[in-house]
């Protein structure tokens, strides 16, 4: 045993020794040299030669040690550098010691002689003159470097590069930040100066476009090269050109992409599973989703669609048209870039000379026809859209508008918002109206206006998706038509369908609690608006439920109101978030310090006795308030249903405020320097005004004529200057003040003439958020807004 041990110990031995000196551990002091041609004197010499130690990793642990520690051949190397010059090579760039990761090896790591010139990255077993080489990787603009990352610092405790090439991948190491970005600095260098690469590809598609106008030559140049021919075998390189283990994956690395490169082949495997899979539908939105992900894959698979569509066995079969149908897909959801779009529409076109009057012939025209309207989608079109587009027709969408109404429209793939409410003005008569309308998309709980450029198709992906996500009923999406900037209420006819919008769109702001008012008016409004739905009280009418008819917000104020406090008098306040509980709605009030001060057990149970509690007095309050609209809605009998809306409109109209958007917006107190007064900002068709939440009387107005600028000052800080005044609020609803700002001075100069330049929000304009100064106005003195919190 203690001769096996001794053994034992001499091979270790013997072992560490040679790990010392492939890893170069007696090179404690190595140098690394930058180069840069460009610099050198007429002698030859650099005037700029840097030299960094890079400490290596001892067996122990420890770091290297001094220079005085290392071997005289290796002193003598440092010295040297600087002597002998570059006439003897000048085309190296950069030298130094760096570890490789070594794969396939139980050593993780080793150190070589890396030498980088013009043309490649080559390494070698040692520094010394004559040593051998053992790999180069060329360097050309297809290659890429991926730089140093803190991470990969943190788990390794070294700094990494990795250069990328066609055959070989380099991963390098160094204990120094700042040599690892020379590095790669310089070998970025190199790769930016080397030429384009071509693909054999693009070199046909230039000889094909040069000769477009000679069909002879075309049908050689297709007859003689294979790679652009329909073909059963699969493919091992793209068609087009990208960097070797390009980045753009990492942007995306959640979805499990590989390489854009390796990405490219396996989508021409998907293309290949199109011509007999059962369903297509999933491989066709596969393919989409992908290149919506890896933006420079699109070109490429239009370079592989015209492959697999040209000189095809047998063109009329239907597992051939699939390629036609993807194509169909492709051209209303990307644009090529512009070489391959003009290759694209000479395939289409030459196509259509070779199979007239055929289904590819029909395929051919509809492309064209897309490729002419297609903007970049946000989303992959949806499954019915697929479908709709396989059979090359269009879609069916429905569009609602206030009330129980809704109208269908034939939309394609690049129907804007903007042409959908043109078509929904002229369907339902609205032509003629002063006022403004604009697309929405809505659920249950929320609701934000279309921009006018949007296509449609999009928006309804979008809900397919949402709809998927939570089935629920409450967040079923749809798109309502409806009144977007109230210009001129007066002349809205009481017959005409634009009453029943304002109607419907008030009775919306009511039970949101943005049309302040006291109890008692809610309480009619709420009767009323169960005559105008409903009509005469009858036992036997279905009777909706509080929350539709009466805010109820009021509802649970009620239970906050004091006892000597007249419930007629009690003004509306801030309503809570939807789908609260109501015991966190009321912290500080009915439930805030009535808990036990006892173990934790019975302060659940008290708050639990307590919730339930609240529970049913919140059903009594609200049977309360019903019964009391019963009551009134019983006075109504005989009311028609339009002077039951005139008369609810009677009474909103008489808050000061009507017909104002209302934003709920945190005001900057300069006083404090803080966001802690909140108000509802109101933009009206002449002026901005601020409320209490709550309150009917504006604390402040601001004409647009006193309006000098607005905009977004920050992420979320929305300012306006009047004067000589900046107000800033903050708010998420940034965009959407923008919007109907920019909505309302539109209508103003369109009035006054002076609207040619300024884009129509009657058609649902999108509108771009930014900063808008105004012509100067005089301005006079401006009161200031109360400092003290609300």
């Amino acid at each position: 045993m203690p001769v096996q041990g001794f053994c034992w110990f001499l091979c270790c031995r013997q072992g560490f020794n040679l790990l010392r000196r492939d890893y170069g551990e007696k090179e404690e002091e190595e140098s690394f040299e930058l180069r840069n041609k460009e610099d050198l004197t007429c002698n030859g010499r650099g005037p700029l030669e840097v030299t960094l130690s890079q400490p290596t990793r001892t067996a122990n642990g420890t770091n290297g040690h001094s220079l005085s520690e290392v071997p005289d051949e290796m002193k003598s190397l440092i010295i040297e550098k600087s002597k002998m010059g570059l006439e003897e090579d000048p085309e190296l760039l950069v030298k130094g010691w760096l570890f490789r990761e070594v794969r396939g090896s139980w050593i993780k790591q080793q150190c070589y002689w890396f030498v980088l010139s013009q043309d490649s990255l080559d390494y070698y077993s040692s520094s010394e003159r004559g040593a051998r080489r053992l790999g180069t990787l060329v360097l050309t603009n297809l290659c890429s470097v991926i730089w140093p990352d803190k991470q990969t610092f943190k788990e390794t405790g070294y700094w990494s590069i990795t250069v990328y090439g066609r055959k070989h991948c380099y991963k390098l190491y160094t204990k120094h930040f700042n040599e690892a970005v020379h590095w790669a600095c310089a070998v970025q260098k190199v790769i930016d100066t080397k030429a384009p690469v071509e693909t054999p590809t693009q070199l046909l598609i230039r000889d094909i476009e040069e000769n477009k106008f000679n069909p002879e030559v075309v049908d050689n140049i297709y007859q003689h090269n294979p790679i652009l021919k329909h073909t059963q075998s699969p493919l091992y390189a793209p068609l087009l050109p990208f960097p070797y283990g390009s980045l753009e994956h990492t942007y995306h690395s959640g979805k499990g992409y590989s390489t854009v490169r390796e990405e490219a082949v396996k989508l021409f495997n998907c293309l290949q599973q199109l011509e007999s899979a059962r369903d297509p539908v999933p491989l066709i939105q596969g393919v989409l989703q992908t290149c919506l992900d890896l933006r420079p894959l699109r070109d490429e698979v239009y370079c592989q669609l015209v492959k697999q569509t040209s000189c095809t066995p047998q063109p009329h079969t239907a597992a051939h048209l699939r390629y036609w149908q993807l194509l169909t897909c492709m051209s209303c959801t990307f644009l090529p870039g512009p070489g391959v779009l003009k290759y694209l529409r000479f395939h289409l076109k030459r196509i259509q000379s070779q199979f007239p009057d055929s289904e590819m012939d029909n395929y051919a025209s509809f492309i064209g026809e897309a490729l002419e309207k297609t903007r970049c989608r946000e989303c992959v079109p949806s499954w019915e859209e697929i479908q709709v587009l396989m059979g090359r027709q269009e879609m069916l969408c429905t569009v609602h508008y206030p009330g129980p109404g809704s109208c269908q429209l034939h939309i394609s793939s690049h129907t804007t918002a903007n042409e959908v409410v043109r078509r929904m003005l002229e369907k339902l008569g609205l032509k003629e109206s002063r006022n403004t309308f604009s697309l929405f998309e809505q659920n249950a709980h929320w609701e934000r206006a279309v921009g006018g450029s949007t296509i449609i198709a999009d928006i309804l992906t979008r809900f397919e998706n949402l709809s998927a996500k939570e089935p629920d009923s409450g967040s079923q999406w749809r798109l309502c038509f409806k009144l977007y900037c109230l210009l001129d209420a007066d002349a809205i006819s009481v017959d005409s369908i634009e009453y029943l919008f304002l109607f419907e769109q008030c009775h919306e702001m009511v039970v949101r609690g943005q049309l302040p008012a006291c109890e008692e008016d809610l309480q009619t409004l709420a009767a009323l608006r169960l005559q105008s739905v409903i009509g005469d009280f009858s036992t036997h009418s279905p009777c909706p439920p509080l929350d539709e008819l009466f805010p109820s917000h009021m509802v649970e104020a009620r239970l906050l109101m004091p006892p000597c406090a007249p419930p007629a008098l009690l003004p509306a306040t801030q309503p809570p978030a939807q789908g609260c509980p109501p015991s966190q709605r009321f912290p500080g009030g009915l439930l805030g310090g009535a808990l036990w001060n006892h173990t934790a057990t019975a302060a659940h149970k008290q708050k639990v006795e307590q919730d339930l509690r609240l529970r049913s007095r919140l059903k009594e309050e609200a049977a309360a308030i019903m019964s009391i609209v019963v009551e009134a809605w019983k006075g109504l009998a005989g009311y028609s249903r339009r002077d039951s809306m005139a008369a609810y409109l009677t009474i909103a109209r008489q808050w000061s405020g009507f017909g104002c958007t209302l934003y709920e917006v945190d005001f900057y107190i300069s006083s404090t320097g803080s966001f802690s007064q909140k108000l509802w900002l109101g933009v009206a068709a002449t002026c901005v005004s601020l409320y209490r939440q709550g309150e009917a009387e504006a604390l402040e107005s601001f004409p647009y004529g006193q309006i000098c600028s607005y905009g977004v000052s920050d992420s979320n800080t929305f300012k306006i200057t009047a004067g000589d005044r900046d107000l800033l609020f903050e708010t998420t609803k940034l965009t959407e003040i923008m919007q109907l700002m920019n909505a309302y001075f539109s209508a103003i100069r369109r009035q006054r003439g002076r609207g040619d330049d300024v884009v129509s929000i009657t058609e649902g304009t999108a509108i771009e958020v930014g900063f808008h100064h105004l012509p100067p106005t005089p301005t006079p003195t401006l009161l200031e807004l109360p400092s003290h919190p609300v």
